[in-house]
């Protein structure tokens, strides 16, 4: 196949949460003088992010994306904590979303800043599609790989989620480039590989902690060969 071009999911792709997001919820529900035990919290956490709609407003004027993505976030997390008593629940929140907008709350893979360099010298064009709001932006500058991409597309400001093959066509037309010449990568095997494949892009699953296969790598190192 021809390659013009690679997407890449964000987190648990290219960085992670440093540390776990139980703890994080819980240092900083200390700090508003709330007391939770963080593996609670992230059972907690995981469950209700299942159940929460994609993290996309199609019919939202682009003035009150943010307000949006901010909401959806309260809520999700006032359901987390809907067993905890939070005297400043406002408080505590705006300290927690301001918390995961900078980038020392994240870590690199320590194969995601090699990956795309080869890429990146091999004249392909990058791109991000994640489930993420505007942060990411702010989050990609801070870890210093914002400059390989040439597009960055959140679900939170396009309009679409993944596994929905709108958000892929957002990314495709930025970058300008047919899906029969793109790869996208990402952990997820329902939104990254069965939805990049529905929208006619190759798909590649990152899974560190299996061996390879055809379709699946444990290291982004691998994609320049497999490309």
């Amino acid at each position: 196949m021809k390659v013009r071009a690679v997407l890449f999911d964000a987190g648990d792709t290219l960085f992670r949460v440093r540390g776990s997001v139980g703890e994080i919820y819980a240092t900083v529900a200390a700090r508003h003088g709330v007391a939770v035990a963080a593996p609670a919290i992230e059972q907690s956490f995981r469950a209700a992010f299942r159940r929460m709609p994609p993290l996309a407003f199609p019919d939202a004027p682009e003035a009150a994306l943010p307000q949006r993505e901010y909401a959806w976030w309260k809520e999700l997390v006032a359901t987390v904590f809907c067993d905890a008593r939070v005297a400043e629940f406002d408080a505590f929140f705006a300290d927690l979303f301001a918390h995961f907008a900078r980038s020392d709350a994240w870590e690199l893979f320590p194969d995601t800043e090699p990956a795309l360099s080869t890429l990146r010298a091999r004249g392909l064009r990058l791109g991000i599609v994640s489930n993420f709001d505007g942060r990411l932006t702010r989050i990609c500058e801070g870890l210093g790989i914002a400059g390989y991409f040439d597009a960055l597309v959140m679900s939170g400001r396009a309009g679409a989620a993944k596994p929905d093959p709108k958000v892929f066509k957002v990314a495709l037309s930025r970058l300008g480039v047919d899906a029969a010449e793109v790869v996208h990568v990402g952990d997820s095997e329902k939104e990254d590989l069965a939805g990049a494949r529905a929208s006619g892009l190759h798909a590649i699953l990152i899974d560190r902690g299996e061996a390879s296969t055809s379709d699946r790598v444990h290291d982004l190192r691998e994609l320049s060969e497999r490309l």
